[in-house]
């Protein structure tokens, strides 16, 4: 199986991450070996150095605005959060065990530089319960891309792990 780069999006508190968790316990069931998946936000290293000036890793509405205006900043600055993401596929690329890297991004230009740069395919988690953020640019823009898979995660987490199992068993059929 070649590896595969995904990018992941949806509005806060979606399942994103607990879709990822699904992906990664079905390649290891189909495969019976250990395949590590990789998830990596383009804003980890925007996290750092809020931590760093005293952000403590809440994410209310004003939490949410203040990682979105500094990830702008990094970026006109000096392109951290993309660079930040190229180091992570050049490491993914290297890792023989890994086969899948879902890298969180929120913002449309964004998305279509990495979809570009990383040949990647785009994923959006949906999920009707939860109210589309619209605090800040960059969860504000999350509906306005055409994504390549779009997974509705309005149902329980056992529905959802089907989802993930089927997502899989595409992604493999594709290839």
């Amino acid at each position: 199986m070649d590896k595969q780069i995904f990018i992941i999006n949806g509005s806060g508190g979606v399942g994103k991450d607990t879709f990822v968790e699904f992906v990664s316990t079905e390649l290891n069931d189909l495969f019976k070996k250990f395949h590590t998946v990789i998830n990596f936000s383009s804003v980890d290293k925007v996290k750092e150095i809020a931590r760093e000036i005293g952000w403590n890793g809440k994410k209310s509405e004003k939490d949410r605005k203040f990682l979105s205006d500094l990830k702008i900043l990094t970026s006109e600055y000096c392109d951290m959060p993309f660079e930040s993401m190229k180091s992570k596929v050049a490491e993914f690329m290297k890792d023989e065990e890994s086969r899948f890297l879902f890298l969180h991004i929120r913002e449309p230009k964004e998305i279509a530089r990495a979809v570009k740069e990383f040949d990647a395919k785009t994923l959006l988690i949906i999920r009707n319960s939860v109210k589309h953020i619209t605090s800040n640019m960059a969860d504000e823009n999350v509906f306005n891309y055409n994504y390549d898979f779009i997974i509705d995660n309005s149902g329980t987490k056992e529905e959802l792990n089907g989802k993930a199992k089927d997502f899989v068993q595409e992604v493999i059929d594709s290839e």
